[in-house]
């Protein structure tokens, strides 16, 4: 395993939205999670990086209140917590936007913004309100997006991923969890979502973990980045002390030893 820079999680609880401690999770005879330790700063935009199956969609779900874990804690705003549900952690300020979106693509924007907290003007819903809201919340956040009117099927993959951001943004989420939201899109779109997270990071009242592939474009954006492998963080810098050169060589090493066992075993 490659040395930490230091032992995630042991900072100042002042500075930290989010901490997770000692977190493990197995299923079955598979352990996802070993010991994970996880700390957020507010204002921050951490970087969570690792190969498919390393366990990083595990420790989201389990950070969004979606699935439990086997042992260890949670710590937000400096204060314990134990997540059941979703709904719960949402009530805590934390929210995720995952690869599908959970977007609904024969609505219009503006009524995606609104899902499930439609606003009413009894018995109909209040349509101008939320078409007006959802085109001030876009301006704000520096979207671009022609019309609010249009079904969001009709959008480019960037455009979507960043309504579902402002979506989250805006339903008061203040740990905001990003995962792969620039998968299979290409340097235009990429730009959108980069430049959004920018602006939330300028903002300073957003903390965000974003798990990506890219390493290049991840150490353009984030602050700091965590390298999960086998279920532990085996690096946690600050992204400008590291490179693409440091991370490739990580994962190409541990590949190596892991053809290595095999071989053995054979």
């Amino acid at each position: 395993m490659t040395a930490q820079s230091q032992e995630p999680g042991m900072t100042e609880p002042g500075g930290d939205v989010l901490r997770a401690e000692h977190i493990a999770k197995r299923f079955g005879a598979v352990t996802a999670l070993v010991d994970v330790n996880l700390r957020l700063a507010r204002g921050e935009v951490l970087g969570l990086l690792g190969d498919n199956g390393a366990g990083k969609s595990t420790l989201i779900k389990i950070i969004c209140g979606f699935q439990q874990p086997d042992s260890g804690r949670l710590v937000v705003n400096g204060q314990e917590v134990v997540l059941k549900s979703v709904d719960q952690a949402r009530a805590l300020g934390i929210d995720v936007v995952y690869q599908d979106l959970a977007l609904i693509n024969q609505l219009t924007v503006y009524h995606n913004m609104f899902l499930k907290r439609e606003r009413i003007r009894w018995p109909l819903l209040n349509n101008r309100s939320m078409r007006d809201a959802a085109r001030r919340y876009l301006d704000e956040m520096g979207i671009n997006i022609p019309s609010v009117e249009v079904p969001v099927a009709s959008l480019s993959g960037g455009q979507r991923q960043a309504i579902a951001v402002a979506r989250s943004v805006y339903s008061n989420a203040k740990i905001l969890l990003l995962d792969e939201p620039l998968a299979a899109m290409g340097a235009k779109e990429a730009a959108i979502i980069l430049d959004l997270v920018r602006d939330l990071k300028q903002r300073g009242d957003v903390s965000v973990i974003m798990i990506a592939h890219n390493y290049g474009q991840v150490l353009e954006i984030c602050d700091r980045v965590n390298l999960l492998q086998h279920g532990q963080i085996t690096l946690d810098k600050p992204a400008k002390d590291t490179s693409v050169q440091e991370l490739n060589d990580i994962v190409v090493a541990e590949y190596r030893r892991a053809m290595e066992q095999r071989q053995r075993s054979a």
